[in-house]
């Protein structure tokens, strides 16, 4: 239904990126694009309105279209903060998938178990608690948990997306969780510091200590203080970033993913070329039984289970 609300995007909000590169790096089969977002459009889906900024309209259109450009086969679409609770447009584009897409939603204490299960039969398969203080208001930690015991029945997880510092306070909150709980983007790392400092030591410590916790290795462009900018004539960006991911592939290869946070909620400075985040895939993940892990075994297991326990990749 069309709405008659004309929504303004925030000043200086950046558009995604409209002529991406086709990547060097050839996806292996099955490829899972494992974080990403749909916002409005605005007449169809209305934003939030508490939200904290009015995005560009990106739809299930320019996603898929993007899908197809660099090669993945699937998507898993993340309920973006600028759509609150309402997961109507994320709910669309997974429909509009025929199967092709799984989606991560956002929920408040008040749902029902048949909003629930009317959200799983979509494709749902996780929610989002979102810690980062300049993006959401508190939400009580007792709801949280609420919220999680009742997803944990239908096989769901929760992806929990947090800034480095804020990690000593919520280690206990994120221990209680009572199924998988997947990292947005390594936790945020400072990655101007030591990769084996003790901000980044404590990340490694803390999915050690908890086998149910999984990691996604994403987003470089919001990470990196060395920026776009590619080296001696290669067409790898965000170098600073590599380590970080790869020490987290190696160290936990089964409990990592990766996606490309199309169409990058947020970013002042620069809007990143898809193609290229794809070409660092390699960088961060050397090997082939790596790869194959982070891209197409891993999502598969966590977000089409059905299909993994029939043998089907």
């Amino acid at each position: 239904m069309k709405q008659d609300t004309i929504f303004e995007k925030t000043p200086g909000w950046l558009d995604w990126y409209a002529g991406p590169s086709r990547p060097a790096y050839q996806l292996p089969a099955g490829a899972v694009d494992a974080h990403c977002h749909v916002f409005g459009p605005g007449a169809e889906f209305p934003f939030a309105p508490e939200r904290k900024y009015t995005p560009c309209d990106a739809g299930k259109e320019q996603l898929f279209a993007l899908r197809d450009h660099l090669g993945f086969a699937r998507n898993v679409i993340v309920q973006a903060t600028c759509h609150g609770a309402d997961n109507r447009a994320m709910v669309d584009a997974c429909l509009a998938s025929q199967g092709r897409a799984r989606g991560v939603a956002t929920v408040r204490r008040s749902v029902s178990d048949q909003e629930l299960q009317s959200l799983h039969d979509a494709g749902v398969r996780g929610v989002r608690f979102n810690f980062v203080k300049r993006l959401v208001d508190f939400t009580p930690k007792d709801e949280l948990l609420e919220i999680a015991g009742r997803v944990a029945k239908l096989g769901w997880h929760v992806v929990v997306y947090f800034e480095a510092q804020d990690l000593p306070e919520l280690w206990d909150f994120f221990g209680a969780i009572p199924t998988t709980v997947v990292v947005d983007h390594m936790g945020r790392p400072d990655v101007s510091k030591d990769i084996d400092g003790p901000e980044f030591a404590l990340f490694l410590k803390f999915m050690r200590e908890h086998p149910n916790v999984w990691s996604k290795v994403s987003c470089p462009e919001r990470l990196s203080v060395a920026g776009p900018r590619a080296l001696d004539g290669e067409r790898i960006p965000y170098r600073d970033v590599i380590p970080f991911a790869r020490r987290l592939i190696e160290s936990f290869p089964d409990r990592v993913l990766w996606g490309t946070d199309w169409p990058h909620p947020n970013l002042k400075d620069h809007m990143p070329d898809d193609g290229l985040l794809v070409d660092i895939i390699p960088h961060i993940a050397p090997t082939y039984a790596h790869q194959h892990k982070l891209l197409v075994e891993n999502p598969m297991r966590l977000y089409w289970p059905e299909e993994t326990a029939n043998g089907a990749r």
